[in-house]
């Protein structure tokens, strides 16, 4: 373990000297002055006001190594044995009209933007084959993870995972130092949901994430525990999603900057180990002396180890643009599933979000209850992977009276307010993009 914490120290201790200065800029910024992550660089600031916070990431990375190593033939078992589903919520933050959603420079964006984010998420996690998500590098994993946009609140209440805040007393936020401000203007329980917030930055940077915190181990003090309602992501409007038109990078625009920074939230270190040929933990990225902060995808060398090697640039916690990454490897997936092991926040939400989900079917199933009905009537509707489907009530003329459309959800169970109608038969169609059922419900 000595040789552990000296490692973690320089990890830690790096960025103190290595603090980099923003291009202070409220205008767009030229790619090639885009600072792609700055969570280093708020942890540095999180352990100079927190005396314990360096102390809580060296025992987090002990808890790590430890899980790892008792724990390897269960993580030899392939990612897909068993898929982690983490339910997102978009909390996007705007000064302009209520209202505008979408179009350029308006970081009120559109549902479509956010939908490609999530997308993109999957596409990346699950090494999507046809996608720019897909690799044939030996050493890269499908992670078995998926993302899906949070489809009820804390109350029970059914949600597109969206939530839109028009907040007039500033227009730009600093990632680094404005956390907790976006926190209090909205947050929904970190250990119930992933946090994305959305807004204009100051300066140049494009993301930044909460690394997960381990409690109950020894000498590990609960202070970090402070951060509860930070834990989640906030990214740059502009660079999130895929080639909206809010997007104005030509080089971070697939939506990578996310995929980067969820990467973070789930435990993973940048390949260069934030220091000149530092450790990751992961022996199967190759050390590097630094970041890919260029434009372009051209090989990148490093002389770490007494012998020149290739740089994994398409590594997705290397800075490389958009376009060039779409790898995750088996070493970043082991400790992705550890953190999901260790770390409080990430168990129970993980936990949470099997609660009331509706297990998939391959065919098109809808279960109404109650039938007959007075007030409400509810419907679980259950189908394969993330579908569109819409649900319309009909009268007994065919007269469509109620509609409600749902788009790239799991199987969920949906509420239709009936309060209105009459007594009598009416009917629920509901349909994919496949299949059709109609279903008979009598109001009494």
């Amino acid at each position: 373990m000595k040789n552990l914490r000296a490692k973690l120290k320089l990890f830690i201790g790096f960025g103190i000297i290595g603090f980099f200065n923003p291009v202070h800029v409220d205008a767009q910024v030229a790619d090639s002055l885009l600072i792609r992550c700055v969570t280093h660089e708020r942890d540095i600031i999180r352990e100079r006001k927190n005396p314990d916070y360096q102390q809580s990431k060296i025992k987090t990375e002990e808890a790590i190594q430890e899980y790892l190593k008792n724990n390897r033939s269960q993580l030899r078992k392939s990612a897909t044995d068993e898929i982690i589903r983490i339910p997102i919520v978009v909390h996007v933050v705007y000064d302009g009209a209520v209202g505008k959603i979408g179009g350029e420079n308006n970081p009120n964006i559109s549902d479509e933007q956010i939908r490609s984010q999530i997308a993109v998420l999957n596409e990346d996690y699950r090494r999507k084959s046809g996608t720019n998500g897909f690799n044939t590098d030996p050493v890269g994993v499908d992670a078995g993870i998926e993302f899906y946009l949070a489809e009820y609140d804390d109350n029970g209440k059914s949600t597109t995972g969206i939530t839109r805040t028009q907040y007039t007393e500033r227009s730009l936020f600093n990632p680094i130092t404005d956390d907790d401000l976006l926190a209090s203007i909205v947050y929904w329980p970190s250990d119930k949901y992933l946090n994305i917030w959305i807004c204009r930055f100051i300066d140049s940077y494009l993301g930044i994430s909460q690394f997960p915190s381990v409690v109950g181990v020894d000498g590990l003090s609960t202070k970090n525990e402070i951060y509860e309602k930070t834990d989640g992501v906030i990214i740059d409007f502009r660079y999130f999603g895929r080639n909206g038109p809010a997007n104005t990078s030509k080089i971070y625009n697939l939506g990578r900057t996310t995929t980067h920074e969820i990467g973070h939230w789930l435990g993973l270190i940048h390949t260069w180990g934030d220091a000149f040929c530092g450790d990751d933990f992961c022996t199967d990225t190759p050390p590097a002396e630094g970041s890919n902060q260029t434009t372009v995808c051209t090989d990148k060398y490093s002389n770490c180890s007494g012998f020149r090697t290739r740089n994994m640039i398409e590594n997705y916690m290397d800075y490389s643009p958009d376009s060039c990454m779409n790898i995750f490897t088996a070493d970043q997936l082991a400790r992705m599933k550890a953190v999901l092991a260790l770390s409080p926040r990430r168990i129970k939400l993980v936990e949470s979000a099997k609660i009331g989900r509706l297990d998939p079917s391959d065919n098109l199933l809808v279960d109404v209850f109650p039938n007959p009905a007075i007030a409400e009537v509810n419907a679980n509707i259950r189908f394969s992977d993330f579908q569109n489907f819409s649900v319309t009530l009909y009268d007994q003329l065919g007269n469509a009276l109620q509609y409600q459309n749902f788009t790239d959800v799991w199987s969920r169970k949906i509420s239709v307010d009936i309060n209105k109608f009459k007594t009598g038969l009416y009917y629920l169609k509901v349909t994919t993009n496949k299949e059709t059922v109609t279903k008979r419900i009598v109001i009494k």
